[in-house]
């Protein structure tokens, strides 16, 4: 009885609902309910570009499989970008830090 009380204090645009394997789930968000939504959005398009490469279909295990095999090519294309992120942020402190000692030099030429 507690756990239906609870359910109904969130309001509809709080809520998440997305399509996995023919099944309707929801969840609430925490927070940004549109980031939220394009997330989902994110993994449902995963799971579908994967369940298309694969030839076995329909059972609970190859469920399994297939939203693990979309979680980690995710997982993967979030490790690249934070790779990425990471060489953008050392070349800009790298080039920063040469601008800031040529300008050092030119006030110091002065």
């Amino acid at each position: 009885m507690v756990k239906a009380e609870r359910q109904y204090q969130y309001s509809l645009e709080q809520l998440v609902t997305i399509e996995l394997f023919g099944k309707k789930h929801t969840f609430k968000a925490e927070s940004d309910v549109q980031q939220a939504k394009e997330i989902a959005e994110v993994l449902v398009k995963e799971v579908s570009r994967v369940e298309k490469q694969q030839s076995v279909r329909s059972s609970a295990e190859s469920n399994l499989t297939t939203l693990m095999l979309a979680a980690l090519n995710i997982a993967h294309q979030n490790r690249v970008l934070e790779n990425l992120d990471s060489e953008l942020r050392q070349n800009l402190t790298e080039r920063s830090l040469n601008l800031i000692r040529q300008l050092d030099e030119c006030v110091s030429q002065k």
